[in-house]
């Protein structure tokens, strides 16, 4: 009898097991899996605003990605960008320290990668890496499509061991090979393709529709008073903040015969390629490219990008502009625009001065990007 009582008793249990089982596996059939990305998304990511003027992307990218550029491979490459899969315990993404609602920046000091080991530099934000050349806080990266694939195999950040490794693991997938056939033709998955969809994506994530976007089209009658001032103030011989933050993208000047250099200057160590000292210390624990010296950072969407500089020391925008005021260390290799003679300059601006940069700085921010579908999870099902 005892044996017969343990025998339905095993049978009730293998019963109930068997009806948990099946009702996860009709969950997982009725419901979709975040394991799988939606696939029925369809949208035209090669039109590009800018002044008020639809453009093509492709008049803007200036690497190797723009050969075979369509709608399907920004796709697979937005995927790529937001499936953990491209980390080695599935973990991480490239989208877990580039968020869009903070236009593809991270919002704190220093991101956390594949065994929770943190960042040795904070996540800058990638907008229109195709008006950037120099990628990285120290411009290692002179294009996107060198960019696109330095994270995956980055021993804190995501971790994957060797190209064998990922190309295995996506092509064991249900949907990569169908998404590769679709982007390049064929079903074989292969490093350069990764990289390359990886980087359509990325240029695609254009922002040029902010209020001085706008401005631009009505001689900023769309500013307020304040506005206005912040914008003289920068573009003011006093403060020359336009001089390093430059051009239509408000990052570091990019041609021959600039100060900071850029892709026209190779990859010589010396050359600062779009970097500067700007005085954060007197000595640096982390020395960037050299000698103190960051990458440039773009102004646009500054206001969501926060905390700000290499190792996210300030938290605010009032608090990176009292650096610029009064705050500029005297490093040796200190940027000539912020010297008087042989000592560090202070800009001393006064509290409506600073009020006024920060709301011109706020006009530079694309609210379109950071709810824009064609750039979000398509994970999130």
């Amino acid at each position: 009898m005892k044996n017969a009582g343990n025998f339905i008793k095993t049978g009730l249990s293998l019963t109930l097991f068997c009806s948990v089982l099946f009702i996860a596996c009709d969950r997982r059939i009725s419901t979709p899996s975040s394991d799988s990305p939606n696939l029925n998304d369809n949208y035209d990511y090669l039109k590009v605003q800018e002044s008020g003027k639809t453009r093509n992307i492709t008049e803007f990218i200036k690497d190797g990605s723009r050969d075979g550029l369509s709608n399907k491979s920004v796709q697979l490459g937005r995927i790529l960008f937001y499936d953990k899969k491209l980390s080695i315990n599935n973990t991480i993404s490239c989208a877990s320290c580039h968020k869009q609602s903070l236009a593809f920046a991270d919002n704190v000091n220093f991101s956390t990668g594949f065994g929770n080991l943190l960042t040795t530099r904070n996540s800058m934000s990638i907008l229109n890496p195709v008006n950037n050349n120099n990628m990285f806080w120290d411009s290692r990266a002179s294009s996107p499509l060198e960019l696109s694939l330095m994270p995956v195999f980055n021993h804190i950040e995501m971790g994957m061991e060797n190209d064998q490794m990922l190309v295995t693991k996506l092509s064991k997938t249900s949907y990569y090979p169908d998404l590769f056939e679709d982007a390049f033709g064929d079903r074989t998955i292969t490093r350069e393709k990764i990289s390359k969809a990886v980087t359509q994506f990325l240029n695609c994530l254009f922002s040029k529709e902010s209020k001085f976007d706008q401005g631009l089209q009505n001689n900023f009658a769309n500013f307020t008073p304040l506005e206005l001032y912040g914008k003289q103030l920068f573009f003011s011989d006093q403060l020359k903040c336009s001089e390093c933050h430059s051009g239509t993208n408000f990052s570091a000047p990019d041609a021959p015969g600039s100060p900071y250099g850029g892709s026209t200057f190779g990859n010589d160590a010396s050359n600062p390629r779009g970097t500067a000292n700007i005085g954060l210390d007197v000595s640096y624990k982390d020395n960037g490219r050299g000698n103190g010296k960051f990458k440039i950072p773009s102004l646009r969407n500054i206001e969501l990008t926060g905390p700000y500089m290499h190792d996210g020391r300030f938290t605010t925008l009032e608090q990176v502009i009292n650096h610029y005021s009064e705050g500029i260390q005297n490093h040796p290799s200190l940027d000539e625009k912020f010297r008087d003679g042989m000592k560090a300059k202070k800009l001393n601006l006064s509290e409506n001065d600073k009020v006024a940069l920060i709301a011109f700085l706020k006009t530079l921010t694309d609210k379109n990007l950071i709810t824009n579908p064609k750039f979000s999870d398509p994970f999130k099902n």
